[in-house]
């Protein structure tokens, strides 16, 4: 979700006029935490700063591997407990699809595995570089995702050797302080050091101004809004940032159109549509877009007719000289209450709604995270890819396509540069949902590190023995 413009100014100019004092501070040990809930912001990153200290210093590797898998079976014990606290508090998304969720980043977030080393050995002497931690990491968390991003976050960020501090948004603090606490105690329990994870107990837009000023700090982590991104790159913090973005699908002329309905309703209408990677709005060939469509409503999608499409926009989008933003309290709600809110009833089991829209339509032009798929029809596969192009507004986050030709899939991947591209499947597959690969929550397309794992948060650092040194040969 995003922050609000004034609140991100507030964040830049205080940061750039250096309210902290950048002379680090001296060790104390800070006051007492509940699992490393802390009052303050302050205390959260001295804990987490002394707690990183001795992770890395005192703590092997295989140590890091132990402590994550127990993370993994203590989390996963509590996963649908985490699901129905989440959809309870933020009144977003699907309790089912947030088990789904869930399980996605406990089974498949890598650890220490994607650490690997690699070494040079010749007549010169022997080089290896390996991967090696940044220090403390302070993440700001989303609303969307939010103890789905913190479990993923503390799995990659503390077996790169990382300490973490959250700000989690304020619409999940409830949720992300239990989650906190439950991965706190595992790793207290398993033998790791106190407060490698920690947060403040009330989310704040000082506490993030704190984070981003203090030198103990040595990496921010955002993922959520582009404001937020934004206003995280403009603090002069060195910053992983993981936005916005608006997927598109194109489904051409060739495609198999009976796969393309049973993918695209699945990604379209899992958890609402909340997940920033899943399907937005379809370009779709003139030739096949009746079917495409047909088939849509047999998987059980509601194709909405132009009257009622209205009236949903009037209240699911606000309107602003013109231009269109999302009503936030429409975000991630089920497709039966819009169709409630419009007097339409027996429908409480539909999960998308689809429209058929011209290809400047809010629905089409703006991310909106809500279960409404708007449907273009167009003349040409070159109009699908300008229009797709147009929509993803360069947010270079998901695109798909649905097409039997490699070589128009090929144009496509090229000109739409976004980090995931998904072909003749669901953009879930993209993120290891159903698909090959890991999973992830913090997908940085803005600032290129692309699906985050372990390594992402890591510095690479080498090491030279000289003069053929410890050579046999």
């Amino acid at each position: 979700m995003e922050i609000g413009a004034k609140e991100i100014e507030l964040i830049v100019k205080e940061v750039l006029a250096g309210i902290e004092n950048k002379i680090t501070k001296p060790i104390n040990i800070p006051s007492q935490s509940e699992n490393g809930v802390f009052e303050r912001v302050e205390d959260a990153i001295q804990a987490a700063y002394i707690a990183q200290r001795e992770w890395a210093q005192r703590y092997r590797v295989e140590d890091r591997r132990r402590i994550i898998e127990a993370i993994r079976l203590a989390a996963k014990s509590h996963a649908k407990t985490l699901a129905k606290m989440v959809w309870e508090e933020t009144g977003m998304g699907r309790f089912e699809d947030k088990i789904q969720k869930h399980m996605a980043v406990i089974d498949k977030t890598p650890g220490v595995e994607c650490l690997t080393t690699d070494a040079i050995s010749g007549d010169e002497g022997l080089m290896i570089e390996e991967y090696a931690p940044f220090g403390v990491i302070g993440a700001i968390t989303p609303s969307t995702n939010p103890t789905e991003t913190i479990i993923n976050n503390t799995i990659s960020m503390i077996a790169g050797g990382n300490s973490v501090v959250f700000n989690v948004h304020p619409g999940a603090k409830r949720c992300c302080a239990y989650c906190l606490k439950l991965l706190h105690q595992t790793i207290v329990e398993n033998g790791g050091p106190a407060n490698l994870i920690t947060m403040q107990k009330e989310p704040t837009m000082e506490a993030v101004s704190k984070m981003t000023a203090d030198p103990r700090i040595r990496l921010m982590v955002g993922t959520g809004g582009m404001p937020m991104v934004n206003a995280l790159l403009r603090s002069g913090k060195k910053t992983i940032g993981a936005g916005a973005g608006n997927p598109p699908v194109i489904v051409d002329d060739t495609a198999d159109i009976d796969l393309a309905a049973k993918e695209i309703y699945r990604g379209a209408s899992f958890d609402n549509n909340i997940l920033c990677l899943a399907e937005k709005e379809v370009f779709v060939m003139e030739r096949v877009a009746d079917e495409l469509v047909n088939k849509l409503v047999k998987e059980g999608a509601y194709l909405l007719n132009s009257t009622e499409l209205n009236e949903i926009l009037k209240f699911a989008m606000i309107e602003r000289d013109g231009s269109y933003e999302v009503n936030k309290q429409w975000v991630g709600k089920d497709a039966a209450l819009f169709l409630e809110a419009i007097g339409v009833s027996g429908h409480k089991d539909v999960r998308l709604l689809i429209c058929e829209t011209d290809r400047s339509h809010p629905f089409v032009m703006v991310e909106q995270l809500m279960p409404i798929l708007p449907i273009v029809r167009l003349r040409t596969f070159e109009e699908c890819v300008e229009c797709a192009v147009a929509a993803e507004s360069g947010n270079r986050h998901t695109a798909s396509m649905f097409s039997r030709n490699v070589e128009n899939m090929t144009k496509f991947g090229k000109v739409i540069e976004t980090t995931i591209f998904t072909k003749n499947g669901s953009t879930l597959k993209g993120v290891g949902i159903g698909g090959e690969g890991h999973t992830t929550m913090t997908i940085a397309g803005p600032t290129g590190e692309g699906l985050t794992c372990a390594r992402s948060f890591t510095r690479r650092r080498r090491c030279m023995l000289a003069e053929g040194g410890l050579r046999i040969i």
